[in-house]
């Protein structure tokens, strides 16, 4: 299932803004940075040869959730809207991640500092992590 800019708006972006705002509060939607939220949310559903790029739940949520925090698409609050967009898509697929919310906050700041140049090995790293805390609804 794929998502739209709509979805993220009405939902993981309000649910974020709302929901997880610490000291640093998330600015208006229609301040974000043009095209790069659309991106994000093209390439885990990207077909070359009527094949699939990414497989697989656990393939499409790690890509979609290291663009979502590496490529910045909002002025603030990008690992906070990429985990809740995350989350939001998986409850599409009538999945969760069942994980300590520490450990999920961890987990997404090592993902916003790794280097560029590893980002095969990151998109790995969070798709075993997915794998490891998927449970179904």
């Amino acid at each position: 299932m794929n998502l739209t800019t709509q979805e993220i708006e009405q939902v993981a972006f309000r649910l974020a803004r709302e929901k997880l705002a610490f000291k640093e509060p998330i600015p208006n939607f229609g301040t974000r940075f043009p095209n790069i939220l659309e991106s994000c949310l093209i390439v885990p559903f990207q077909q070359f040869d009527n094949k699939h790029l990414y497989h697989g739940l656990a393939g499409k949520g790690a890509i979609l959730l290291y663009l979502m925090i590496k490529n910045h698409p909002f002025q603030n609050g990008n690992k906070r809207v990429a985990m809740t967009t995350l989350m939001y898509w998986l409850h599409k697929n009538k999945k969760w991640l069942k994980v300590d919310q520490k450990k999920l906050y961890n987990f997404t700041v090592w993902v916003a500092e790794s280097q560029p140049e590893f980002k095969e090995e990151v998109v790995k790293s969070i798709e075993k992590f997915i794998k490891t805390y998927l449970v179904s609804l």
